[in-house]
């Protein structure tokens, strides 16, 4: 079943789960328009990370279901309010992905959340201006991958 071609939205009874960035007035700025951008989507080809919106082309990274070795949870600590994650891990070997973590050296992710490692890290994308239902991310995943695990990584 298609995407509504009216909302950009995946259609209900695909199976496919999709959510999108709240909109701000950076896009505006920052020459991203008032388009409604992807933040995380799961579906029959696999697992697309959304960029930041302001920089969302060039840091967006579609993982297909070969390269998935299970779907991952996590939160990093911070001085205020923890930021939870959602990332992929993948197969050795996989190519290296786009995304605002890309640069980032593995002492760097060993510090800012030790619990996880630096790939996952690197695979991952912070739950923020979006929300994530846990409920319908496990569905999705049924779907389209049954083979793949939902995993919760506690800090």
């Amino acid at each position: 079943m298609a995407d509504d071609p009216r909302t950009g939205n995946a259609h209900p009874r695909s199976g496919a789960y999709e959510e999108h960035f709240t909109r701000t007035p950076v896009q505006l700025v920052t020459g991203g328009g008032w388009k409604r951008l992807v933040a995380f989507r799961v579906d029959a080809e696999g697992v697309l990370l959304g960029g930041a919106p302001a920089r969302h082309a060039a840091q967006s990274a579609f993982v297909s279901w070969a390269d998935i070795t299970s779907l991952v949870l996590w939160r990093q600590q911070t001085a205020g309010e923890p930021i939870d994650y959602v990332g992929v891990r993948r197969r050795p070997g996989a190519p290296l992905l786009a995304g605002m973590n890309s640069g980032l050296s593995p002492e760097r992710t060993a510090k800012l959340a030790p619990h996880v490692e630096h790939e996952l890290f690197l695979a991952s994308r912070p739950v923020n201006l979006w929300k994530l239902d846990p409920v319908r991310l496990q569905a999705a995943v049924a779907t389209f991958a049954p083979q793949v695990p939902v995993h919760v990584v506690q800090p």
